[in-house]
């Protein structure tokens, strides 16, 4: 069996082990029965008890159509997922030099914009080479800058900090509600 079968896999009918089952549904009167009850109540509506718990005690079961009832499953899945990854945020970064010309700095400031605007993360950061570690104050002002120009579309989770050979500040969007 792939993994895929494995999740969606539940015991049905008289692959149901317990004696007696827990029975909810729109289709029928919620509480315990037998589990020969329980089949006979789905063979009757020529449905298939299908096994939704098997750790409750007893098991909790559901009659209904088994291939309906796994097209439900995998629908809820996708959209299960499909809000997981709406909810995740991504890191962006974007990387300026000491000397980054005023062009560069508002190209990559659009880009950050849109970032934040489609709601992810921005790493801004200077990277210095050797010597240029001097002009630290540059790279400070030029984050800083960059903060100011994007405060409108994203709020400063950690201002400048040196870390090794890079200046990094961190943006996350602002909440629009």
């Amino acid at each position: 069996m792939s993994k895929k079968q494995k999740e969606l896999f539940f015991r049905t009918n008289n692959q149901i082990r317990s004696t007696e089952v827990r029975l909810v549904g729109d289709n029928v009167e919620v509480g315990v029965y037998d589990i020969r009850d329980a089949l006979r109540k789905a063979d009757e509506m020529e449905l298939d008890l299908i096994e939704i718990s098997s750790s409750a005690t007893p098991p909790v079961c559901k009659i209904m159509d088994y291939s309906k009832f796994l097209y439900d499953q995998k629908k809820k899945a996708k959209e299960q997922e499909k809000r997981n990854k709406e909810n995740m945020m991504e890191l962006k970064e974007l990387r300026f030099g000491p000397n980054t010309d005023e062009h560069d700095f508002e190209f990559k400031k659009r880009h950050a914009q849109k970032f934040l605007q489609d709601g992810d993360k921005v790493r801004a950061f200077v990277f210095f080479k050797g010597r240029e570690i001097k002009y630290k104050e540059k790279g400070e002002i030029m984050l800083l800058r960059l903060a100011t120009e994007l405060s409108e579309f994203g709020i400063v989770e950690s201002l400048p900090q040196l870390e090794g050979n890079k200046l990094i500040l961190i943006l996350r969007p602002k909440k629009n509600n």
